[in-house]
């Protein structure tokens, strides 16, 4: 369970910084709105998941699935740059969550 926490945790972690673009976009209130809710979501399932889970690898899986995540949204939705450089670094970050989780 303390696993299903930990992703849970990391895509509301995507959805703080994805709601601070919407407010730059014309949706001020809604995107802050959007970004206190994803915050406090992500922070108390991170917390869940600690529990069970050692802090190091707990941090490093959770920045990891918001960085790529947000990547993602960003290249998708906001016209962010899809370079073979920016893919390449989205792909270490993954790989190291990958490999943190299947060290646990």
């Amino acid at each position: 369970m303390a696993w299903l926490y930990l992703l849970a945790a990391g895509l509301f972690e995507v959805g703080w910084p994805v709601g601070f673009k919407l407010s730059q976009q014309g949706l001020k209130a809604w995107g802050i709105g959007i970004a206190i809710v994803c915050m406090a979501l992500s922070g108390l399932l991170l917390w869940l998941a600690q529990r069970h889970i050692p802090i190091g690898t707990a941090y490093a899986v959770w920045t990891g699935i918001g960085g790529a995540g947000t990547f993602l949204i960003g290249v998708l939705f906001f016209g962010d740059a899809l370079t073979p450089g920016r893919v390449l670094g989205v792909a270490l970050i993954v790989g190291g969550v990958v490999t943190l989780k299947l060290s646990h």
